[in-house]
């Protein structure tokens, strides 16, 4: 860090496709917002670049499910997505968008540099299209099932089951989300970018060169690259985005993950003429923070483009983090579970402090973690209200009461009074170390015990007690408990930003610096305190309550839009169904695949032979419920590959309203390989 002069961060673009919710917030806007406060208090040159990504395929798929164009939706979302993260307090330089001029003018040029400098590989291949709508579909614009885990709704581009990155080709049973037909394959022209050519330089510059990287971000780009890079495609078939620069490519424009992180050179181009300082010279170090499934577009895809154009800076550090998931459940989008910003702040006004703490103290860092409405309850008023606001409000009254609002001066020093101000310096060296290798939950617990510290101080020595014999002992007391309050102002600013400010205001006095953290006096004696109040309030029960039944109804609204029979199929004659051989069959062995959520590997006897069979019914039956239990299997179905193991068959489930899966097995026993019909 010392060889740095100014910091670069970057904080992924959120979709203008919806508002923002509390998983964005914890994997991403949260830990950024907290490490540009640090280095501001530190007074290191610093910008934080935020902006909305317009071009994504989501939009334009609400857009026309809506009747409006992209522009509206992400007019509207932009606006509510910028006011959020005002209200919220992240404290970006700049919020910018791309679809601002200043955008499609950086990323036309950036094209260009490549496309001149011989960088692209230009392909003329077969893409899915669809007759129906007469236009080449997009990756997002395709659904089928995982080739990997058997998911039916898997993206063109990625199945959001099991994460793996797709290619629409590989999807079984494509079709359009356009028309929902099938789609066929037509041939259309593409610049790609040849990652393939950078894979030696990304091994050594990551697997070498970054090895302090987290391990989930250094374990995924490892994984990519030793799986072999393969030429990208920059360009796409679409009227919304920005237009390829070139005059052979009417009516295709750059490929939304090419366009998106330019969008951070953009915004700061927006920003300041100088924008080249923080993009170009080497003295500038670059962070990105981002989720985890954006991992490989901003430490392989990302990184080459930049190589390729040859001018710019690469990214120092990617401090991605993991998901943040909702009382037990996923957060999802289309399903509307989940907290969304917006109507947080409007729900608990004046509490965006207690937010921005209970998703640090629980941050997905090295995990999937989980944000329940009863832990949120429970570190409000454990932590918030009983540890740190209990001694600012016991520190602060009692130096009302006892000295009309005055610091009163220090007499000698105990041993105690000397290690409580000797454990400041101490706890600003652990808050230091933690923030500096991207650890916030723990950095955060550092800065916490620093209220306990204090608890612990007034509880030993009772100024309330001691008053009443000698109060010279209780000046020096409160003079030690006020120290560590001015001491708390600054340790926990890059956390809790507003609840800080509010106790400067209490104590009088200013933002201090970082380089005051661990001092012990801060403030002097005689200095004027201000009335103070309660720093934080419990919150109640009935709050609670609240949100867990917004959530239920959301639970049971979900339900209910499922619970219809889905209509039937096209028809077949009986010849056709005579082509299916299902058989009964008993399961001999079973075993979770590893590395996955839902996939069993069984060993089944179907009375023909023993096979193995792979099913996505990991989550509702556990192997040892699997083994003995007789199936209906579908015995020639053309064997295929799932996560290395070759599945022969498939066995048969029913669906219920809810998503769970029911083994359909005979009523009773019997004889393996009887025939289903």
């Amino acid at each position: 860090m010392t060889d740095f002069k100014r910091t670069l961060i970057t904080s992924a673009l959120p979709y203008a496709n919806g508002p923002v919710h509390i998983g964005h917030l914890a994997g991403v806007y949260v830990p950024a917002d907290i490490y540009a406060r640090y280095l501001r208090l530190k007074g290191e040159e610093v910008l934080f670049i935020g902006g909305s990504d317009e071009h994504g395929v989501p939009i334009t798929l609400k857009a026309r499910n809506a009747g409006i164009t992209p522009q509206d939706v992400v007019d509207k979302y932009h606006a509510m997505i910028k006011d959020s993260f005002q209200r919220l307090g992240i404290s970006f330089d700049v919020y910018s968008r791309t679809s601002a001029p200043i955008h499609y003018e950086t990323a036309s040029q950036f094209f260009r540099n490549l496309y001149d400098g011989g960088k692209f590989v230009e392909k003329t291949t077969a893409q899915y299209f669809d007759e129906e709508t007469g236009q080449f579909l997009a990756d997002r614009y395709i659904v089928g099932t995982c080739p990997k885990c058997g998911f039916e709704k898997a993206y063109g581009d990625q199945c959001e089951s099991c994460g793996t990155s797709l290619s629409p080709t590989e999807l079984i049973t494509p079709r359009s989300m356009l028309s929902g037909n099938t789609p066929v394959l037509k041939e259309t022209k593409h610049w790609y970018l040849p990652l393939d050519q950078y894979e030696p330089w990304l091994r050594e510059w990551i697997l070498e060169g970054h090895k302090e990287w987290k391990s989930n971000v250094y374990g995924q780009c490892k994984s990519w690259i030793d799986s072999g890079l393969q030429p990208r495609a920059v360009t796409r078939d679409l009227d919304w985005g920005v237009p390829v620069p070139l005059d052979e490519a009417q009516g295709k424009v750059l490929y939304v993950w090419f366009d998106a992180p330019i969008g951070y050179i953009s915004a700061t181009r927006e920003l300041t003429p100088e924008w080249e300082k923080w993009w170009k010279e080497r003295d500038t170090r670059m962070l990105h923070f981002i989720g985890k499934d954006n991992i490989v577009f901003h430490c392989i895809i990302f990184p080459a483009m930049l190589k390729a154009e040859g001018s710019y800076n690469l990214p120092d550090n990617v401090p991605a983090n993991e998901f943040l998931n909702l009382e037990g459940d996923k957060i999802s989008t289309s399903r509307n579970w989940a907290v969304w910003l917006h109507e947080y702040l409007e729900e608990f006004p004046g509490k965006e402090d207690v937010l921005k703490y209970v998703l640090t103290a629980n941050a997905p860092e090295t995990k999937d973690n989980d944000f329940t409405w009863k832990d949120f309850q429970t570190r409000n008023n454990s932590e918030l209200v009983a540890i740190l606001g209990n001694f600012v409000n016991r520190a602060l009254v009692l130096t009302e009461k006892y000295f009309e609002a005055t610091v009163p001066a220090a007499g000698a020093f105990t041993e105690n009074d000397r290690q409580t101000l000797e454990t400041l310096s101490v706890l600003k060296g652990e808050i230091e170390k933690s923030l500096n290798s991207f650890r916030f939950r723990e950095a955060l617990k550092n800065g916490m015990d620093m209220a306990r510290l204090g608890n612990k101080y007034l509880a030993d020595e009772e100024p309330w007690k001691v008053i009443k014999t000698d109060q010279e002992r209780v000046k020096t007391i409160l003079y030690v408990s006020l120290q560590v309050t001015a001491n708390l102002t600054i340790a926990l600013e890059p956390f809790l930003p507003f609840s800080m400010e509010k106790l400067r205001g209490f104590l009088n006095t200013g933002r201090l610096g970082w380089d005051q953290l661990g001092l012990t006096d801060l403030l002097p004696a005689g200095h004027r305190l201000n009335p103070s109040s309660l720093l934080f309030e419990k919150i109640e029960d009935k709050e609670i309550e609240r949100q867990v039944e917004k959530l239920l109804a959301t639970k049971k609204a979900n339900e209910a839009a499922t619970a219809g029979v889905t209509p039937a199929k096209d028809s077949i004659n009986i010849d056709q169904f005579g082509m299916m051989d299902i058989r009964t069959g008993t399961v001999l062995e079973a075993e979770k695949v590893a590395k996955t959520q839902k996939l069993l590997k069984l060993k089944i006897d179907t009375g023909i032979d023993v096979r193995t069979v792979v099913s996505g019914i990991a989550e509702h039956y556990t192997p040892e419920e699997m083994v003995g239990k007789q199936v209906c299997i579908l015995v020639n179905l053309e064997p295929r590959p799932l996560k290395g193991i070759e599945s022969k068959g498939m066995i048969l489930c029913a669906q219920d309203p809810s998503g769970k899966l029911v083994l359909v097995s005979p009523e009773t026993v019997v004889k393996n390989g009887a025939e289903v019909k």
